[in-house]
């Protein structure tokens, strides 16, 4: 079925013919509905820890930040803004010549108090030789837009979240989601010589605008914040990337005859992730950042998590090399097990009535896995996952980030679950990413490769399907061990659109 040109193109990415031939197949069969056990609540399935509680957390991580442990940021930045900016293209799609929708007029209300206004400003007098309200009172308004948004201009509508001003800073500046990981680093992610280690995965055509932005600000804020950064960048592997097909399941192919490959999702990242060597690791969406005046509440709770995880590990390093020494007490076997059902909140029947060796035995299973505390938000209506108990292919059921999509439709029960559950999943997640012996776990091992995606897209306006990978904070993660932390709505401050920009948060 593939041709020379074929498999020149699939050598050039890294991809075989087994992996094209098993994607194929899995654009035939689908994905399996996941099995709900119940959404996740507060004592049950959510951890809400009191104010004492949070004080030893935060105590636990100053320590180990203080102890000699590597601990990194690992930032998803490649996304570009462009939904960011949905409404404004389609403004200027439609010829309009003065807005109309409420959005529309929210935008062009507050564009003085967008951070980028100064240089959206300047770039209209160069191009038009008219200011902003010299443009806005002519009618102009598709002008301004243009000059937000398109090449010729600042370019927004092609630039990553990353890059874009976000937030007025001290002194008149302003700063970059970019800028604002920086600092929330040095303010919960130094090790103990004061170093911040923070990995930003990037799209090729970007990567250059990302090194000058660091080659540019990492100086200063070394000296403000008393630190030293270890800045690294990644690119998704093309060896990710996943084949399209036409709507019968076909291979898509373009007028000249090839084959079109297209970045598998978020979850391809997991093999970016899975190089890196730090013992902790925060993850969190790159548009979720506010200025330095509102980070408090973030940034504590970043402490509360990360000591909660620390905690988590070292009970499960301490049963781990008990079970090592196979002499273990059937009381001890029995305290386990509820450690797994209680912190864990890992269910399974079959393990109640288990002789010790096969309790033991199951139990160095579900412990000896990588390690990640969420923290979840409580649910005002935002659209996107949240935290379920479900089914494994084992029997057991565990913590899991779910979306929607992957419930099935037509299951009264499994769809009132999805209605009921009272938390959202943010990204705010840390991750233990070695074992109990200090060895980096291989992630691609802790996979459900059964919880990937199929969507529909356009390409040459003729629809294709697309095959996205287990995501990386939901089916990527899907057996490692998951604890659901409460955190406050003011950590979760997300920018979907550029009018999130207005929100108090963002000023």
């Amino acid at each position: 079925m593939m041709n020379e040109k074929d498999q020149q193109l699939m050598a050039k990415k890294g991809i075989t013919e087994p992996v094209i031939e098993a994607q194929l197949k899995r654009f035939e069969t689908g994905f399996p509905w996941l099995r709900l056990e119940a959404a996740a609540t507060v004592g049950h399935g959510i951890t809400r820890l009191d104010a004492k509680q949070q004080s030893q957390c935060v105590k636990v991580w100053k320590e180990f930040q203080g102890g000699g442990a590597t601990i990194e940021k690992f930032q998803p930045a490649s996304g570009a803004a462009s939904r960011m900016f949905k409404n404004l293209f389609a403004f200027i799609n439609e010829g309009k010549s003065a807005p109309e929708t409420d959005f529309e007029r929210q935008f062009f209300e507050g564009i003085t108090q967008f951070a980028f206004y100064p240089q959206l400003n300047k770039t209209c007098v160069n191009l038009y030789q008219n200011n902003v309200p010299e443009l806005m009172a002519a009618g102009r308004y598709a002008d301004v837009l243009k000059a937000l948004l398109l090449p010729e201009g600042m370019n927004y509508g092609s630039l990553p979240k990353g890059l874009l001003k976000f937030h007025r800073a001290a002194a008149g500046t302003v700063h970059t989601p970019l800028e604002e990981h920086l600092e929330e680093g040095a303010q919960y992610a130094a090790d103990s010589r004061r170093r911040v280690s923070i990995h930003f995965t990037v799209s090729p055509e970007h990567r250059a605008g990302f090194e000058k932005l660091i080659k540019a600000k990492v100086p200063l804020m070394e000296k403000v914040w008393g630190v030293k950064y270890n800045i690294t960048l990644s690119e998704q592997k093309a060896s990710t990337d996943t084949i399209a097909v036409n709507m019968d399941n076909t291979p898509y192919r373009d007028a000249s005859g090839n084959l079109l490959f297209r970045p598998a999702g978020h979850g391809a990242l997991l093999e970016n992730l899975n190089e890196r060597d730090a013992d902790v690791v925060f993850i969190k969406n790159v548009d979720n950042v506010v200025p330095l005046r509102l980070r408090s509440v973030s940034t504590r709770y970043k402490k509360i998590i990360g000591g909660y995880l620390v905690m988590v590990q070292r009970q499960l390093k301490k049963y781990l090399e008990a079970l090592d020494k196979a002499s273990v007490k059937p009381a001890d076997l029995k305290a386990m097990l509820r450690y797994a059902h209680q912190t864990l909140c890992i269910g399974d029947k079959a393990a109640d009535g288990m002789d010790d060796a096969a309790l033991a035995a199951w139990l160095r299973d579900k412990f000896n896995r990588p390690i990640r505390v969420c923290g979840v938000v409580p649910n005002e209506g935002e659209p996107g996952g949240g935290p379920y108990l479900a089914y494994n292919a084992d029997g057991s059921s565990s913590p899991q980030i779910l979306e929607s999509a992957q419930i099935n439709p037509d299951d009264a029960a499994a769809v009132e679950m999805m209605k009921s559950g009272t938390h959202f999943n943010p990204v705010d997640l840390v991750c233990y990413i070695k074992d109990y012996k200090g060895i980096k776990f291989d992630l691609r091992k802790f996979v459900d490769p059964e919880t990937g995606f199929i969507s529909i897209k356009s390409k040459d306006g003729v629809d294709i399907k697309a095959l996205e990978l287990p995501g990386l904070w939901n089916g990527s993660m899907s057996d490692w061990n998951t604890i659901f932390v409460e955190v406050p709505i003011d950590t979760f401050n997300p920018v979907k659109t550029v009018n999130d920009l207005l929100r108090k948060a963002h000023q």
